[in-house]
């Protein structure tokens, strides 16, 4: 069974629309935490209960994007080519350096990935999950990892726009003429397909 690659796109705007509300959250989650326990001049009340919250932090918001990282490239790829076909009075100025960012950020998300997977693999074979060695090299990657999956968060809203755009205004494409009857090819008994771009 082939998938419909216009409803598997959706599908996954749907689960970045996800991504963005759970991250939004996580951050008024710890924007709530770092108010109350910190002083005024920003410093934590408990400097390691304040570092292990924002470990938290940062792994949850790994899991949210990791639902769409694998596919992250592709949305970018299709946003990018969807501002082409766009009128330039339906486009936003800030989308074209969004996306640049967009890709910076998963750019350096894959790198820290890969380095963890490195890093993961070096560990003995008694750093299982749970343990110090495992779990602080999970964390120093989700800590690296927060900014650029904050700028998921910040921008990712334009992939949603973008798409939404070509909805209201779709590509362009020219209606096929029709072969006249005396030239019209002699009908195959296969079933015609229609390809969609």
């Amino acid at each position: 069974m082939t998938t419909n690659p216009v409803s598997a796109h959706q599908s996954l705007l749907e689960q970045l629309a996800v991504f963005i509300q759970e991250s939004e959250q996580i951050l008024a989650d710890w924007d709530a935490y770092s108010d109350q326990h910190t002083d005024l001049d920003g410093w934590p009340h408990d400097e390691n209960t304040y570092g292990l919250r924002a470990g938290l932090r940062d792994a949850a918001t790994w899991r949210a994007f990791n639902r769409i990282r694998h596919a992250a490239k592709s949305l970018i790829a299709t946003a990018e080519a969807q501002l082409e076909q766009l009128p330039s009075s339906r486009v936003q100025s800030r989308w074209a350096w969004q996306l640049d960012a967009l890709d910076t950020a998963l750019d350096q998300l894959t790198g820290l990935h890969r380095d963890w997977l490195t890093a993961r693999d070096a560990l003995p074979p008694s750093a299982t999950p749970g343990t110090e060695a495992y779990d602080d090299a999970l964390a120093e990657r989700n800590a690296e990892a927060w900014h650029y999956l904050n700028e998921w968060s910040l921008h990712g809203r334009a992939l949603l726009e973008i798409h939404a755009a070509t909805q209201d205004h779709p590509p362009h494409t020219p209606t096929p003429i029709a072969p006249s009857p005396s030239r019209a090819a002699p009908l195959s008994s296969g079933k015609a397909t229609r390809t969609r771009r």
